[in-house]
């Protein structure tokens, strides 16, 4: 898992004067502060980002078919309309959400980035970012559901972002507990330049 200073430091560590800098800032953003899957981020498409009561929203596909739609963290308000509008994505409602980059051109293809990719994109990131962590199918799924929790969010309210039928499963993702073990063992306080990395619906 990455602590919260690690998951701002790479979003902010990317480029995204281009296409593919704008797809993988929005990609790793929605999994962080949606606590996506990614397979249910990879299966978005255009139209499942919409305005709804004047706030952005995204709607997931989740395992078994399940759609499940919440409204955004006020970064994915930011980061999701850049990609749309700045990749020209809006024409194309009905066309995947996260795609290709074409061979040699730079510009996003009409092709579902495979979830292959999207990891092995993720690793590229980290590692262009300094960032050691180990990164695993879950690790933004855990950052965005510790750190919410460590801002206020309540479990139960944590489990119905995450999708998950019990609070059971959620707190399987909190990680405070791990968090405190390792200040105690290394003496030193734990501080967030931006501590609400994830935040509480108002």
């Amino acid at each position: 898992m990455l602590d919260p200073a690690e998951a701002r430091a790479l979003l902010d560590s990317i480029d995204i004067a281009t296409h593919a800098g704008l797809r993988d800032r929005a990609l790793i953003a929605l999994m962080v502060y949606s606590f996506a899957r990614i397979g249910a981020a990879l299966g978005m498409t255009v139209e499942d980002v919409y305005t709804q009561n004047r706030r952005l929203w995204v709607r997931l596909r989740e395992k078994g078919g399940k759609r499940h739609a919440m409204p955004c963290h006020h970064n994915l308000e930011e980061y999701l309309p850049a990609y749309l509008d700045r990749a020209g994505l809006r024409g194309d409602p009905k066309g995947a959400l996260f795609r290709t980059i074409g061979r040699g051109t730079g510009q996003l293809t009409r092709t579902v980035l495979p979830q292959a990719n999207a990891y092995a994109m993720i690793r590229r990131r980290a590692a262009a970012a300094g960032i050691a962590t180990k990164l695993g199918n879950h690790s933004f799924r855990a950052t965005g559901i510790t750190a919410y929790l460590k801002n206020g969010g309540t479990l139960e309210k944590a489990a119905a972002m995450a999708n998950h039928a019990s609070t059971r499963t959620t707190q399987l993702y909190d990680r405070r507990r791990d968090e405190s073990a390792s200040m105690r063992s290394s003496g030193s306080a734990f501080n967030l330049e931006k501590p609400a990395l994830c935040r509480g619906e108002d």
